[in-house]
């Protein structure tokens, strides 16, 4: 099977897609892993946690942005691979790549072809003109599309309220982590606040998030000035990076927040700068299903998002995690401050938080999940016979 997904930065679809590749039963697939490359800013998943594909291609015309002649370069390199491997299964992740990816496939006759929305672009990203020519394309494409997979049931609910794909070719199947190393981070605490030089009592709250619009992190430092007028010892971590950092280091310094706020960039180290924080916090305008939330949550740490996308399929409001509305930095404020002055409260979320998540985002759920699907469309196809072989093609 062959894998496409249009660049491997830090997030949740690289993240998705390389335990994919790398974990299904070598047995029973074999897999290759196709991407296109980062900007700048963004950060290369496998390079930041040393980690490695044993079979991916790199296409440098592949990437985020619409680019003409190296968008149709492209989408003729990827007809070739597909001709040269003869995949079974052509699963495309993330916009630009499920567009070419699912082209290239149609063309090379590949019998059955999927893309997963981790998310979608269709609030908050382009302006109504490009959102209306995306929308039409997602339209077109998913007609030709074996099963489109969301990673949350109100992300498949928003895509079929948009006329893409039919219901009973939209499947939710979550995503899945390997979450041992966030569900034993207790011992790690007090480490990350040694390194920073801040007081082991201090209130500390943070954000994981690449620095990037949609993210909304303007909330949180603006969130951030009411947390401190109420309670003069809380600091701050943004984790992550991207084009807003520069951006938001100049909005702290503004709002008078130097001192206090911790710009963190990315870290392999997750597990130490969960296993310190007091409360974390997403302020995303939309969302698909977010990482940084489950990780979190792993953790036993308590988590305070805003009510888009995916997010509420996770944190069920009061009992699992808080929710507030986007764009709304004083409610934030005041939410995260119930918080952190409540301890007990504070504990008993993040024991329901880790329950929620675990093991119901595993890493050994996601593979089996998948592996049904493609069991299942491999059938309806003819491709697998009674002893559950696989023909070639």
């Amino acid at each position: 099977m062959l894998r496409v997904i249009a660049r491997l930065n830090v997030g949740g679809p690289a993240l998705h897609a390389t335990l994919l590749t790398e974990k299904l039963d070598p047995a029973r697939y074999d897999s290759f892993l196709v991407a296109g490359t980062e900007d700048p800013r963004e950060g290369n998943y496998l390079a930041l946690y040393r980690r490695s594909v044993s079979r991916l291609t790199v296409l440098p015309e592949l990437g985020r942005e619409v680019r003409g002649r190296a968008d149709f370069q492209a989408l003729r390199r990827l007809f070739q691979l597909m001709r040269e491997y003869r995949p079974h299964i052509v699963h495309t992740h993330t916009a630009k790549a499920g567009t070419l990816g699912r082209l290239a496939a149609r063309l090379a006759g590949v019998p059955v072809v999927i893309h997963t929305f981790h998310g979608h672009i269709f609030q908050g990203y382009f302006s109504p003109t490009k959102t209306r020519l995306f929308l039409a394309m997602e339209r077109w494409l998913a007609r030709r599309t074996d099963r489109i997979l969301t990673v949350s049931e109100t992300v498949r609910n928003e895509l079929l309220s948009l006329g893409i794909g039919a219901p009973k070719r939209l499947t939710v199947i979550p995503l899945g982590l390997e979450l041992d190393q966030f569900l034993a981070c207790e011992s790690f605490r007090g480490q990350l606040r040694a390194d920073l030089k801040i007081d082991p009592e201090a209130p500390l709250v943070g954000i994981v998030a690449r620095l990037v619009p949609i993210k909304a992190h303007e909330v949180f430092l603006e969130a951030a000035v009411g947390i401190a007028r109420r309670m003069p010892q809380t600091e701050f971590l943004l984790v992550g990076d991207g084009e807003r950092r520069g951006e938001m280091e100049q909005l702290a310094h503004q709002l008078g927040l130097d001192s206090r706020v911790h710009f963190l960039g990315w870290r392999q180290d997750l597990n130490r700068v969960y296993a310190d924080l007091d409360v974390v916090a997403l302020t995303s305008r939309n969302e698909g299903f977010p990482v940084s939330l489950i990780e979190a949550m792993a953790a036993g740490r308590p988590v305070v998002a805003t009510r888009v996308g995916g997010v509420p399929d996770l944190v069920e409001d009061g009992v699992t995690g808080l929710l507030v509305t986007p764009q709304d930095p004083q409610v934030l404020a005041e939410t995260i401050g119930s918080l952190l002055v409540d301890p007990e409260r504070r504990k008993t979320l993040g024991q329901r938080g880790r329950r929620r998540v675990h093991p119901a985002f595993s890493a050994e759920r996601l593979l089996h999940d998948m592996d049904r699907l493609y069991m299942e469309l491999l059938t309806e196809k003819s491709l697998v016979d009674a002893t559950g072989r696989v023909s070639s093609l």
